[in-house]
């Protein structure tokens, strides 16, 4: 069965605790929360504060993704803010082994994300030393936009790339993602289902994080 990360990037930022309290009651496994910067994407979202507000009321893994420029500024306030995993986008670190190396040291995992228009070959040297790779099925920046069809291509090559490697690593996918499109993308190889808009704005939430967990 896949890993279930809701992005609560589309849970309602009115009542965050409530939207908390549900996914501990579902079969979700971890927490995807997207944090941008205005600069890298053109948009802004959670910061510290809100990490460290919600953190003490999940039983969920906190599945961080960074969507800011030279994050390796601001690994260990993640890690204090309650990040197990924590993902940097390839695009955005000056040095990116480094940057991997220390999110090691600072006790969480490490994820590296590449953009839709960035090849999976920029992949091959730091493959080695990641825990996961994201895969951007969409444009980041915004919730809501849809999925585009090529990232299955993109999840096959990484995970060709890794059984070559002898690299046994995660992929997630993150962008589009609902029940009409889960089953394809695990089938490609992907272990790990980053969805927002097709959880909170469906009706039964958890419902469908049991369908999706069950694809």
């Amino acid at each position: 069965m896949p890993i279930i990360s809701p992005s609560i990037l589309s849970a309602n930022f009115a009542n965050l605790q409530a939207d908390i309290e549900m996914l501990n009651n579902s079969e979700a496994d971890w927490v995807h929360v997207d944090v941008m910067d205005g600069v890298f994407v053109p948009n802004i979202s959670f910061g510290f504060p809100v990490l460290k507000a919600i953190q003490p009321l999940s039983k969920k893994i906190f599945d961080v993704h960074l969507m800011i420029i030279n994050p390796e500024r601001y690994i260990e306030r993640f890690k204090a803010a309650g990040a197990s995993i924590l993902t940097v986008h390839y695009e955005a670190c000056q040095d990116l082994k480094k940057t991997v190396d220390q999110i090691h040291a600072n006790g969480m995992k490490a994820g590296v994300s590449i953009n839709p228009e960035t090849p999976v070959t920029v992949l091959n040297d730091i493959l080695p030393s990641v825990d996961m790779i994201l895969i951007m099925s969409v444009h980041p920046g915004f919730g809501g936009q849809k999925f585009i069809p090529e990232s299955i291509d993109k999840v096959k090559a990484v995970k060709a790339m890794m059984q070559k490697r002898g690299v046994n690593a995660l992929i997630e996918i993150d962008g589009g993602i609902g029940l009409q499109n889960a089953a394809d993308v695990v089938a490609a190889g992907a272990d790990a289902l980053v969805a927002g808009a097709a959880i909170f704005a469906s009706e039964n939430p958890t419902e469908t994080i049991a369908k999706m967990k069950r694809i």
